[in-house]
């Protein structure tokens, strides 16, 4: 399918690796010219190189912390109105909830809330006077199903998603959507990271705990970050104009129900 957006732009924060490097891939394969972001600048590079080289087309790579006011400057420098912005970013790390001071909840609300907020405000208005807008946000399954020690994580994120509800419905006459993909476990870095506290904390094998969990999920699998990209690229098509305000589950299955 010719999703109708090649000699487009789009900005996809946090993509040198993951699911963020996945959507820059799949926007990349549909003639997208892409602005990636990491903070690696080994690991960015790499990634800015594959792309270039299996897409052709034009790559800027910013290596900077994209919640910091800085980054966000240097970013949108390199391309100051996308067509495509696709917000995405680290989360904290595991934690229980009574071990959060103030000043770890103030920054894991401005990694996964204030900070696509502020991009989306910077990027909107030409969107809008342009007729065409896409604006995707990676937030979490957790959003609609409490994941253990990823609480600060999941309610920035489900402040965001209940931010933009309004938003996303004011401007759906100017030809720009605003929807979010709420990822459940993928074969990433960050997967395998959690992946192998958890097997500590059971005193079981990173390869057993990683069966435990696929286990759960009624696919039987993790998800391929290809698979969350192309569905990405397809939110980002001419042919989705109509789909807007909505949070989109990928994971095969795991949250249980009707709706």
């Amino acid at each position: 399918m010719d999703l109708g957006i090649s000699g487009r732009t789009a900005i996809i924060c946090a993509s040198s690796r993951g699911l963020g490097k996945a959507c820059a891939m799949a926007l990349a394969e549909n003639g997208v010219d892409v602005t990636i972001n990491g903070r690696d600048e080994n690991t960015l590079k790499s990634t800015a190189e594959e792309i270039a080289d299996l897409t052709g087309v034009r790559v800027n790579a910013i290596a900077t912390d994209v919640s910091s006011l800085d980054g966000q400057q240097r970013l949108l420098a390199a391309n100051p109105a996308p067509d495509i912005l696709i917000n995405n970013n680290g989360g904290p790390p595991l934690k229980d909830f009574r071990q959060l001071d103030r000043q770890a909840i103030v920054d894991g609300v401005i990694q996964n809330m204030v900070t696509p907020i502020e991009l989306i405000k910077a990027v909107l208005e030409p969107m809008c006077q342009n007729g065409f807008g896409r604006i995707v946000n990676i937030t979490s399954l957790s959003v609609k199903m409490p994941i253990l020690g990823l609480d600060l994580s999941s309610g920035a994120r489900a402040g965001l998603t209940a931010f933009l509800a309004g938003p996303a419905r004011e401007i759906a006459d100017k030809g720009v959507t605003i929807n979010n993909l709420l990822p459940g476990m993928f074969d990433t870095d960050r997967l395998q990271s959690s992946t192998r506290i958890q097997a500590k904390m059971k005193d079981i094998s990173e390869q057993q705990m990683a069966e435990n969990r696929a286990a759960t999920v009624p696919a039987k699998r993790f998800g391929n970050p290809l698979e969350f990209g192309q569905t990405c690229a397809f939110l980002c098509s001419a042919h989705a104009g109509y789909i807007t305000g909505q949070s989109i589950m990928i994971d095969g299955g795991l949250h249980n129900s009707v709706m």
